[in-house]
């Protein structure tokens, strides 16, 4: 199977992360991947279980495609996660899933997209509890041949999705683990503003779990989780970024990963090429 955009040119090691897609299902998402040329697919945990856990990894095995990430373990500031990340660990084993991504959660209390009510205001206090509950997971994960893939969330996000707002934060607290069982994920749409990212990419070397592509919309939309935009569209200057992951050593795959109501509402058909073409063109690898 080889990856090829709407114009015949080779996309090289392109994944297409599932919420991308949104409107598709497990299986149709399987199927436009085989469809496209695509050989690597990102899923996320309730879309396979909506579809089934046995039947997706039928499926993309059936399929032959390459599981880039299972989305998403994390939420490790409340006070019971540890039990559903565990449960999100054999899944991603089941699945053969290159890493399993750890956004790591926000302020205890505060639910994304919810009115204030009973909130901590303690960031040291949870960014300590995403530490104890990874030196809880990180072995479990070892066990079964997993790879948690802490990913930093732009600031903005700090106080509902993730504490991580750095790549060197989510280095800090992989390091005392071994490359295998925590590794990083390196996001464009989260890290292209921090002036340290080159400095961290380099940093982070092989602990570079995932690779995740797609562009900061300026200006954001009124729900700014909704600001990912096709390459291209938007500010970040993708050539330096994917060279510096390069040059750290990463060979995976690579994820375009767009959370964006215009693409969402789009036909998928329609939708895949342009970004295969947009990949080719400005990313690359």
């Amino acid at each position: 199977m080889s990856g090829q955009t709407g114009g015949g040119r080779a996309v090289r090691r392109f994944a297409l992360n599932q919420w991308t897609t949104r409107r598709w299902s497990v299986a149709e998402a399987v199927d436009g991947c085989v469809r496209h040329g695509v050989e690597a697919i990102g899923l996320w945990r309730q879309n396979v279980a909506e579809q089934g856990l046995e039947e997706t990894v039928k499926l993309v095995g059936d399929a032959g495609l390459r599981v880039s990430s299972l989305c998403r373990g994390g939420f490790l500031t409340s006070g019971d996660a540890l039990d559903d990340n565990r449960r999100a660990i054999d899944e991603a084993a089941a699945l053969k899933a290159a890493c399993l991504v750890m956004v790591v959660g926000g302020l205890p209390g505060v639910v994304p997209g919810e009115p204030l009510g009973t909130i901590s205001r303690d960031l040291a206090g949870a960014r300590e509890r995403v530490a104890e509950a990874l030196a809880a997971l990180a072995p479990y994960a070892g066990e079964r041949g997993v790879r948690l893939a802490l990913e930093p969330l732009h600031p903005m996000y700090c106080a509902d999705r993730a504490v991580l707002s750095t790549l060197g934060q989510a280095l800090d607290l992989a390091e005392p683990y071994p490359v295998e069982q925590v590794g990083v994920v390196v996001d464009t749409f989260h890290v292209w503003w921090d002036p340290q990212v080159f400095r961290q990419i380099a940093r982070a070397g092989e602990r570079i779990a995932s690779y995740q592509v797609c562009d900061f919309l300026s200006p954001l939309p009124a729900d700014v989780l909704l600001g990912r935009g096709v390459m291209g569209d938007g500010v970040i200057d993708f050539a330096p970024l994917t060279a510096a992951v390069a040059e750290a050593g990463y060979t995976g795959d690579i994820e375009v990963e767009i959370f964006n109501a215009d693409v969402w509402a789009a036909d998928p058909d329609e939708v895949l090429p342009r970004i295969m073409t947009r990949f080719d063109e400005l990313v690359g690898g």
